[in-house]
């Protein structure tokens, strides 16, 4: 089996029509430091591999950008352009400020988060090493923190930049779930 690569799954990311819409769509809004992530992206490569359409089992479209303004009044701004901007697509679509994430994920989690100086940060700590990932709008590029492997043999490891068990293990299930062929690393 070949390695993955950065193309091949920037390609199958085009093949959900969402994500071709909002890689169109998210560069004409001027939103800073703002990168496509997580799931639509993975789940998409999941969804190619088990043969079902792109866009099936993916609750939602997370967006991260990064602005330095921490008030919520400006992230709320951003969030409320966004939604206007995609709701003929409808589907729920996520955008978070990275630079704010600190001030929330505590009480919403339970466990401390430090506080971010780029967007890739917090792509960085996803639970799961193989879900660590996001296409910058207005590049293209694929980023990936800790390189397609995982992705590539199927596999859900705890990243130990974010090492929260009982998070990760909730998450791994659900994904099992819907693409019972994943394996959980030990």
């Amino acid at each position: 089996m070949h390695s993955l690569s950065n193309e091949q799954v920037l390609t199958i990311a085009q093949e959900n029509p969402f994500n071709r819409s909002l890689l169109t769509l998210l560069p004409t809004l001027d939103i800073p430091h703002c990168m496509l992530t997580a799931g639509c992206l993975f789940q998409t490569v999941w969804n190619h591999r088990s043969g079902k359409p792109a866009d099936w089992g993916i609750k939602d479209y997370d967006i991260a950008y990064f602005d330095e303004n921490l008030s919520w009044e400006a992230e709320d701004r951003v969030i409320n352009r966004v939604r206007q901007a995609c709701a003929h697509l409808d589907v729920n679509v996520e955008i978070r400020n990275q630079a704010r994430v600190h001030l929330w994920y505590e009480s919403k989690f339970g466990a401390a988060y430090p506080q971010l100086r780029a967007v890739t940060d917090g792509i960085d700590r996803y639970l799961i090493k193989s879900t660590c990932l996001g296409v910058d709008v207005y590049t293209g590029k694929l980023y990936s923190t800790h390189g397609l492997d995982d992705l590539q043999n199927n596999l859900l490891s705890l990243n130990e930049l974010n090492p929260q068990p009982d998070l990760f293990r909730a998450k791994a299930a659900s994904y099992r779930e819907r693409w019972p062929w994943l394996t959980i690393a030990s």
